[in-house]
């Protein structure tokens, strides 16, 4: 288990807020034990939250040309058929991962190609699971052609938490399936638009790890 390099800021911030209060505690309060011990376990509380939030998993990492792999944890909330409109402008099928503060927020490709297209959105912030949130709130949207010719299409979606996206990709980058693309900060959505002609092997509701997960595979 490894902590994620976009923490650091905000590690390097819970500890100084960690130790004001516990400075605080103990020269106005240093007679009662109970106050102190409250900003012990207040101390304590921020400085795990912030660890869980970025901590880096070890993960098995499979490279597989015919899959397409979860980008995110997560659990999927919308399986159907849409019009997409930002860059295809054809019907697509959009499968999304909803990304709870707890989940890990790592996100990584789920296919390995050329990037055709990188673009930051700025927007609001409704909450993640918003039919609106896909095309409202704060997001990028990124496209990686695939070898066999065909493109994925996949969006980083700020949710009502969630305040800052990193996005690593560039056009013309080369992306390799199940490496780091991005990273969503306090609970988000990733949303995938594929190929209807692909074959799809998670169901609603279900629980996905990335990069481990399949999402789907290329028919």
């Amino acid at each position: 288990m490894k902590f994620h390099k976009e923490g650091i800021p905000s590690l390097i911030i819970t500890l100084l807020v960690a130790a004001l209060i516990n400075f605080l505690t103990h020269y106005f309060c240093s007679e009662y034990a109970i106050v102190i011990w409250l900003g012990y376990a207040l101390s304590a509380f921020l400085l795990i939250t912030i660890l869980q939030f970025f901590r880096n998993p070890n993960r098995t990492i499979t490279i597989n040309e015919n899959n397409i792999v979860a980008p995110a944890d997560g659990k999927v909330v919308v399986i159907e058929e849409v019009m997409e409109t930002e860059y295809f402008n054809d019907k697509r099928l959009q499968i999304s991962i909803f990304m709870s503060p707890i989940n890990v927020h790592i996100n990584r490709y789920p296919i390995s190609g050329i990037v055709k297209y990188s673009k930051y959105h700025p927007g609001l912030f409704l909450v993640a699971w918003h039919p609106k949130s896909s095309t409202d709130n704060e997001r990028t949207t990124i496209v990686v052609k695939h070898k066999n010719g065909q493109e994925v299409l996949f969006r980083q979606i700020a949710g009502a938490m969630a305040r800052r996206i990193v996005n690593y990709s560039k056009e013309n980058d080369t992306a390799t399936q199940c490496s780091e693309f991005g990273f969503i900060k306090f609970g988000s959505r990733v949303d995938l638009l594929l190929p209807l002609s692909v074959k799809v092997k998670v169901s609603l509701e279900q629980k996905v790890t990335g990069p481990e997960t399949v999402i789907a595979t290329f028919e």
